[in-house]
């Protein structure tokens, strides 16, 4: 139904994951990584790598911590945060990069400060915007769970005045105060990438979808009914998180089999098993 895509949370970012990347059927990639070592990447080198294994770079995931550091909704840091970001736009358009995912703020926000917040944070998107344009790139807000800017349709919808060209990034387990269909439906085309990963309602949880509560079924039919064109994207560190207990790591074969159960309705693998009392936090 979808291309399958994976993102590289958790794994390193050299020659031989792009390989195995390649070597296990995975076409599409995003780019995602901490600071530190995204601030490393050397671009011209990454685009050889991925030439060489026939691999493709979907989008790149700009980076959104340490939340002292990097928040283009907090006033002292906005300036810096919306320069640095510019900076990797421009470095990674170059290498033919050409979606960057964003998150419009870190957290927490005291409830009497979302005004100020949302306001800072639509005044860097439209600069970032115009950025991306001017490299033939876009931008894409991710919708985000607890405190965050973007944790609901409405906030979505509010940060989309920013830049008639800026874009959603559809995170499937961020949403904790509403439904992802109805999401999905009110949203619409501005849909245009995906973060896929199941959760249990409570806090986001990154697991496998079957591992968690989504009806998967009925996002595929809300995204068919928006005429969805992104690809099924995976944010899933392969790592066994400490909210699950698994007898091994994903591996990439386990992705590739679970979005064919997916699109196909059937059964889901599941080798895992949730832990029991989960905390906010957890």
């Amino acid at each position: 139904m979808y291309k399958i895509g994976l993102s590289t949370t958790g794994e390193r970012i050299n020659e031989e994951t792009i390989a195995e990347y390649a070597e296990s059927g995975i076409e599409y990639i995003e780019i995602s990584a901490g600071k530190n070592e995204t601030d490393a990447i050397c671009f011209e080198e990454l685009k050889k790598w991925v030439d060489k294994y026939g691999v493709k770079i979907w989008s790149l995931h700009l980076p959104f911590c340490p939340f002292d550091v990097i928040d283009i909704s907090n006033e002292e840091l906005a300036d810096f945060t919306v320069g640095y970001l510019s900076q990797l736009i421009e470095k990674a358009s170059a290498i033919g990069i050409d979606k960057f995912i964003i998150h419009a703020s870190g957290e927490p926000i005291d409830e009497d400060k979302r005004k100020e917040r949302m306001s800072c944070a639509k005044k860097s998107l439209n600069k970032l915007c115009q950025v991306a344009k001017e490299n033939g790139a876009t931008i894409c807000v991710e919708d985000l769970p607890r405190t965050c800017l973007g944790r609901s349709a409405n906030d979505i919808l509010e940060l989309l005045d920013s830049h008639p060209d800026l874009k959603v990034c559809f995170d499937t387990n961020h949403l904790l105060g509403e439904d992802n269909v109805e999401f999905i439906k009110r949203i619409g085309n501005k849909i245009v990438t995906m973060h896929v990963s199941d959760y249990d309602f409570i806090n986001e949880r990154h697991w496998l979808p079957g591992e968690g509560k989504n009806d998967w079924q009925e996002i595929l039919k809300a995204l068919e009914e928006i005429d969805y064109q992104g690809i099924w994207l995976y944010e899933i560190d392969r790592k066994c998180p400490k909210t699950i207990i698994r007898p091994r790591r994903i591996e990439f074969s386990d992705f590739i089999r679970n979005a064919r159960e997916v699109f196909e309705n059937k059964e889901i693998t599941i080798f895992s098993t949730p832990k029991e009392n989960l905390g906010y936090w957890d």
